[in-house]
């Protein structure tokens, strides 16, 4: 076993997750994240904790969901049951084929989501992680190299948290202090307010609020969102390919959107719900590690350099206590590179200039 699956079950573990002697751990295991699954299980035996395993095959959810007639059971028992009684979760992404959802119909894909509310909720509620394996169908997605592919992956999760958070924290500082930002690039000019809401350090660990590894981002939840953006870093949405993103927003609302492809899967998200329409995050890559696109969003918002916004639900960890956000069955990120003629102000002043923070070398004031 290559010794960095053992060292990425480590921080998984122990930094991320922040597991203890007696946790009830649910662990969800892609079908080619098998190694990492082992490693994380022995680590978890180390620790003390108790563990159960969840197989999640994207090819048995398509099958089910292609059959099934739509009126999926709603938050059934056994499977909520599942996570109101654990204390963690960690997901071990390794899938067979990105695109495997992709020719299943968008009202079956929502249904199905919609269904299962209840129990995305008590799984949100437990100290969950989610993570990858890098496995040889998300180097083809990311047109890499199986051996390439894998550097890459441990170069994004295997760094120095602790510094890293402290680095964000000024970032952080300067967006709960802020009311207003403001990004300006070619074909964009956006504003939202930010007044009011908490940044969260996401520095991959439940201890920063943070569940993904790696990570390496500040996000917010903004709103009164107004101007227009161009996504320009390709992502997958729904298991389509998708570029060139343009959304213009008005009163804090989508009001006309277009994509260069994929624009009928824009059309599925946005007819969601209400919620779909509006943004429920404003999120800032730091990780210097994850040096591309790959077509992975746990990668991809991360990248140093890019500024992401989520269409849908707002995080509650950034809104002030009783005060509910933008709520929507769906969160869908999409991203645009600040790396060439752009800026990011909060308040009229410019926090990153062309992807340099204005406390880094290099920055342009």
């Amino acid at each position: 076993m290559d010794p960095r699956i053992r060292e990425h079950a480590e921080v998984l573990v122990d930094w991320s997750a922040r597991i203890e002697r007696g946790d009830d751990v649910v662990l969800v295991l892609g079908p080619d994240a098998h190694d990492l699954g082992v490693a994380v299980a022995e680590k978890l035996g180390e620790v003390g904790a108790n563990y159960v395993a969840v197989y999640a095959a994207a090819e048995m959810g398509r099958a089910y969901t292609m059959a099934h007639d739509g009126d999926f059971e709603e938050d059934p028992a056994y499977h909520l049951a599942l996570y109101e009684n654990a204390d963690a979760a960690l997901i071990l992404g390794g899938g067979r084929n990105a695109a495997e959802f992709g020719d299943v119909p968008g009202e079956k894909v929502q249904a199905r989501r919609k269904a299962l509310a209840g129990v995305d909720e008590a799984r949100l509620a437990t100290d969950w992680v989610k993570t990858v394996h890098p496995t040889r169908s998300l180097a083809q997605q990311a047109g890499m190299s199986a051996e390439a592919y894998a550097d890459f992956v441990y170069d994004a999760v295997l760094r120095d948290w602790e510094s890293l958070a402290d680095e964000m924290a000024r970032l952080k500082d300067v967006l709960d202090a802020g009311s207003e930002v403001r990004l300006r690039k070619r074909e964009t000019d956006l504003t939202m307010s930010i007044a009011g809401r908490t940044a969260v350090n996401s520095a991959a660990s439940v201890a920063y609020d943070s569940h993904n590894l790696p990570s390496g981002e500040v996000f917010t939840a903004p709103f009164d969102t107004e101007g227009t953006v161009r996504f320009d870093v390709p992502m997958t949405l729904r298991g389509t390919r998708v570029r060139n993103v343009r959304l213009t927003f008005e009163d804090g609302e989508v009001t006309d959107y277009s994509a260069e492809t994929g624009e009928d899967a824009l059309d599925e998200i946005l007819a969601t719900d209400a919620g779909a329409r509006r943004l429920g995050e404003l999120g800032i890559g730091t990780n210097r590690g994850i040096t591309r696109p790959t077509g992975s969003i746990l990668f991809d918002e991360k990248m140093a350099g890019t500024v992401h916004l989520a269409l849908g639900r707002a995080y509650d960890a950034c809104l002030p206590a009783g005060e509910a956000g933008n709520d929507s069955a769906v969160h869908v990120d999409m991203i645009t590179d600040t790396t060439d003629d752009a800026t990011l102000e909060v308040d009229g002043e410019a926090v990153q200039r062309n992807g340099v923070f204005r406390w880094e070398d290099g920055f342009e004031g």
